[in-house]
């Protein structure tokens, strides 16, 4: 885990970009294909093909760390807090109000409380600090609503995530896990397959 301050000068320039994106992309009607592709491949870090899944609304914190993979589907009302890297596999599937965060904060009250920052954008030179790690999600995982990736996870390729997840901690491919905290409930095997397309 690293140290984070959101309010230093140094970030207020990539903070107002993606902000100012973010509220175009948000406003784009959903036929317009083309502009939202153009805003989200603006406002991330790397895409690793056609970013036309993501519905709106969608929310980042600074998008610049967000590095995608093929074929990825967020739904409704997402939201990628990436003060550290997030990075996101092929196939990948979000469900509505799915948040993923890279950012925490110090566990001791008097180290998360505000105070005077001297290098802060803030009128009052105010600010506190973050503590942030990187989050990591292999290919073909599906989170489903209302879960939330917490700092520091990394969560295995063809994994399920329950709805209503909280993930706390490293879960391994090829499981359906689940809960508050999330723990692996069993493997997923061949036995789960439809063979839709056979």
């Amino acid at each position: 885990m690293e140290i984070f301050n959101p309010t230093d000068k140094n970030n207020f320039l990539s903070m107002l970009k993606s902000e100012f994106i973010q509220r175009q992309l948000n406003k784009t009607a959903v036929w317009n294909i083309p502009k939202r592709n153009f805003l989200i491949k603006l406002l991330l870090g790397s895409i690793d093909g056609k970013a036309y899944e993501i519905q709106m609304p969608f929310h980042v914190s600074d998008g610049k760390n967000i590095h995608i993979g093929k074929n990825f589907f967020a739904n409704w009302n997402c939201a990628i807090l990436d003060r550290a890297r997030v990075t996101i596999g092929d196939n990948v599937m979000l469900a509505p109000n799915v948040i993923i965060t890279s950012i925490s904060h110090p566990k001791w009250h008097e180290e998360r409380n505000v105070k005077i920052m001297e290098n802060s954008f803030e009128p009052q030179k105010r600010g506190n600090i973050e503590v942030v790690a990187p989050v990591s999600i292999g290919n073909s995982v599906w989170i489903a609503s209302n879960s939330v990736v917490c700092p520091g996870v990394t969560i295995g390729d063809n994994t399920i995530i329950g709805a209503g997840s909280v993930v706390t901690k490293d879960i391994p491919s090829n499981v359906f896990a689940c809960g508050v905290p999330c723990k692996v409930v069993r493997k997923i095997t061949e036995e789960d397959k439809m063979n839709f397309f056979e």
